[in-house]
């Protein structure tokens, strides 16, 4: 186990001490059962797991690796240099289902950047028992962001005298403090308390001897294991069939790591139900296969009961099951120690899961979920048919098939609850059901309907945080049997299935809900004035996207003038359109109320702090008196304009500004006189339209003036068609787009001005698969 600095040296044992102080006082401070540090490395953008307590390092060696831009806690903590708080299951799987998918089990966790000043030096993370529907509580959030402050403090004190301060190599794995009261996870003068002094292998005295000779007294093997995967307490049984009934190798169990001193129990097949038992409370029962020298394996139970300072492991022998997978058979075990098992079993293991779950996060229709399950699942074991059937109004019905005959599904399509049938049945029971054959199926559910003589079937219900969903269906070719580790994949993934299914019900409604109400609150038209002419595009994120606050707007302020406006709401969905209309009827207001710019941005930004502390907003406004060309304008931290001169020098204008709307009720917003001239092209826009990932913003304006300098003297709507074109066509657009141009003339232009609105029912096809509608445009 080794740490390297940049340099190539050790780490030394002052920062190893710091970690390990650091990672237990934050599982203290937060209630929590496991924790640990993540540092940077010495490779561009990888953190890497300096310290681990509380969980067996090698049993979640996948996750000791994390690129800073992929969508995990760890990874969004470190980049945004905020706190991320998960209070159980449903809230991760809402925001990184990646990190589910690898770990579905029921758990909280907190992850607190370590940071000072500029520098970012990691990441402390602490797991600890899901509160479900209940928030982490604000003194949690302070005592653990009290110790991510002092880790820093004593990091940047470390690398000021030269010691390492980055990570290579495997992370440092210490015992976790164990059942502690009191914040910091240790004794009354903050010194960290061994875990191993209140193992149930140490002394024992009173009522703990009666209950060790209690437990001596049972015909099943008993052994208690920390946290840490160290064997403590060994019952007598356990002891005297070490050899003949755990297959052990003879020596002392007490003091060795589980799997060291019982191999078998290594094998990859067995990982989750560990990761399970060291994550959640609820306990885990699974049969094992320990190949000795008899010709066939002995088959035993083994029964994993959680707590906060560790597991009790019970094992007894069992019958064979009716069927076991040959990988099972094989010798070797796995994740437990060095050189045991097949690494490409277990790579194999873990592509399953995590390439679905990558896949299902870029998946927001029930649509696109039902083709990354084609994609993913059914190569991965070997399937050629598929179908996804969907509860509503207590009916399953069909949602998706492939590779069944045409017309073979349509007599399932809306079956009721109480029919019998295997895809009804897999529901109602919550169990997923195997037939290794149509011999099988057709036992089980005599009179049943098969679309093929040969072949096998699996039915596994989707669930979702306890909700039922629907049904899948996977199909065989040919008779196959599902291995035990095959099963628990697939019901694994079944319900990251529902759950990706069920967050794709909620976008559905509440994007249909938000693009309504945004083409709503948009514009219709814009007013027709002589000397000028107006032109607006709005264009909604692509699918996947929530729709955003963006919102432009033309107001006649009276004595010939026109207030051009364009803002944007921070966030997506119904609450941003909601605020945006809010945003855009005080504007109105405050200009039809006769103040000046300046007064107009001022008592915009005092409602908006009235109407939603928190939120914010940014905004321009040009009070433009077209006759004159003579222009006020006002920026709310908003991109600067862009301004075509007649003879096409296009230029981005230097407005002074102030901060964003809804942040300071005293903040103060400058303006700015500016001349028109006629033929000239003012454009005002959201970052949407010169924001792409990973670019610089400053890339995205240069290209947008470039584009407006090369449209000419063509007519407004053609140069506004022109500035969106390319985003428009964009299938993978993260923001929504606002553009207003304005152009004088020295007299009234044929072409009337118009606006492009989303129509409601374009909207919602905008938000499905289906071909992308193109814009209404109406004129006046």
């Amino acid at each position: 186990m080794t740490a390297r600095p940049d340099t190539g040296g050790p780490v030394t044992d002052a920062t190893a001490r710091t970690l390990a102080r650091a990672a237990l006082d934050a599982v203290g401070a937060a209630g929590g059962y496991a924790g640990g540090v993540y540092l940077r490395s010495g490779t561009e953008g990888l953190l890497l797991m300096a310290a681990v307590t509380g969980i067996p390092g090698p049993l979640f060696r996948p996750w000791w690796r994390m690129h800073m831009n992929r969508p995990y806690p760890v990874a969004e903590a470190y980049r945004s240099g905020q706190s991320v708080h998960l209070p159980d299951a449903e809230s991760a799987m809402r925001r990184f289902p990646q990190l589910m998918a690898g770990l579905p089990f029921p758990f909280g966790s907190l992850y607190e950047p370590v940071t000072r000043g500029r520098e970012r030096y990691g990441v402390l993370v602490v797991l600890r028992p899901a509160t479900p529907g209940v928030p982490v509580g604000p003194g949690d959030r302070k005592r653990l962001r009290a110790v991510a402050t002092r880790l820093a403090g004593e990091l940047a004190a470390l690398a000021a005298g030269g010691a390492t301060v980055t990570w290579e190599g495997e992370p440092l794995c210490f015992p976790g403090p164990g059942p502690v009261d009191g914040p910091a996870g240790g004794t009354a003068d903050g010194a960290a308390v061994d875990p191993r002094d209140s193992r149930p292998g140490g002394t024992a005295h009173g009522p703990a001897e009666g209950a060790r000779t209690a437990v001596d007294r049972l015909d099943l093997a008993v052994l208690s294991v920390d946290r840490q995967g160290v064997i403590g307490f060994v019952n007598s049984r356990a002891r005297s069939a070490a050899t003949t009934l755990l297959h052990s190798d003879g020596a002392e169990l007490s003091g060795r790591m589980l799997w060291e001193a019982l191999p078998w129990l290594g094998h990859p097949a067995y990982e989750d139900h560990f990761r399970a038992v060291f994550l959640s409370p609820a306990p885990v029962h699974f049969q094992a296969a320990r190949r000795g020298p008899e010709p066939s394996p002995q088959w035993l139970s083994v029964g994993l009961h959680p707590g906060i300072d560790g597991i009790t492991v019970i094992i007894s022998e069992a019958e064979p099951p009716t069927y076991a997978p040959e990988s099972l058979m094989r010798p070797g075990a796995g994740f437990g120690a060095p050189g045991l098992g097949s690494p490409a079993d277990r790579a194999s293991a873990l592509y399953r899961p995590v390439a679905l779950a990558i896949a299902l996060t870029e998946a927001v229709t029930a649509r696109q979920v039902s083709m990354v399950v084609t994609d993913e699942l059914l190569p991965a074991f070997g399937g050629r048919q598929l179908a996804i059937y969907l509860l509503g109004e207590g009916h399953l019905h069909l949602a998706w098939e492939t590779g069944f005959p045409r017309g073979f599904l349509d007599r399932f399509d809306g079956v009721a609850l109480d029919v019998r049938l295997p895809g009804v049945e897999t529901l109602t029971s919550g169990r997923p059901m195997f037939f290794e054959s149509m011999q099988h199926l057709a036992a089980a559910y005599p009179g049943i309907e098969l679309d093929a003589d040969v072949g096998a079937r699996a039915f596994l219900p989707l669930i979702a945080s306890g909700r039922p969903v629907g049904s899948c269906i996977l199909g065989f070719d040919a008779p196959r049997g599902f291995s035990p580790e095959e099963r628990t994949v697939l019901t694994a993934l079944a319900g990251l299935i529902a759950q990706a299914l069920e967050r794709a019900r909620r976008y559905d409604s509440e994007s249909a809900l938000a693009r309504g109400l945004q083409a709503a609150l948009l514009p219709h038209r814009l007013p027709v004035r002589e000397n000028v002419v107006t032109v607006g595009r709005y264009l909604p994120g692509t699918a996947g996207m929530d729709v955003g606050g963006d919102w432009y707007d033309v107001i006649e302020a009276g004595g010939g003038r026109l207030a051009l406006v364009i803002g944007d709401v921070q966030g997506h969905g119904v609450a941003a359109a909601a605020t945006m209309g809010q945003l855009r009827s005080a504007v109105r207001a405050f200009t039809l109320g006769g103040n000046t710019p300046e007064q107009v941005m001022r008592g915009t930004n005092e409602l908006l702090i009235d109407l939603d502390p928190g939120q914010f907003a940014s905004c321009c406004y040009v009070l433009l008196d077209p006759a004159s060309g003579l222009a006020l304008a006002v920026r709310a931290g908003h991109p600067q304009p862009l301004l075509r001169h007649p003879g096409g020098r296009t230029e981005v204008l230097d407005l002074p500004g102030g901060m964003v709307l809804g942040i300071d009720a005293e903040a103060t917003y400058p303006v700015t006189r500016l001349r028109i001239e006629p033929g000239a092209v003012l454009a005002l826009y959201t970052d949407g339209l010169v924001e792409s990932p990973g670019t610089d913003i400053d890339v995205g304006v240069e290209r947008l003036r470039a584009a407006l300098a090369d449209a000419g003297p063509a007519p407004l709507t053609e140069t506004a068609d022109r500035l969106v074109a390319e985003p428009g066509h964009s299938t993978d657009r993260p923001d929504d787009i606002a553009l207003l141009l304005a152009s004088r003339t020295s007299a009234p232009e044929v072409a009337a001005p118009e606006v492009t609105t989303p129509d409601p029912a374009d909207a919602a096809r905008a938000a499905g698969d289906g071909p992308r509608a193109e814009p209404r445009r109406t004129a006046p």
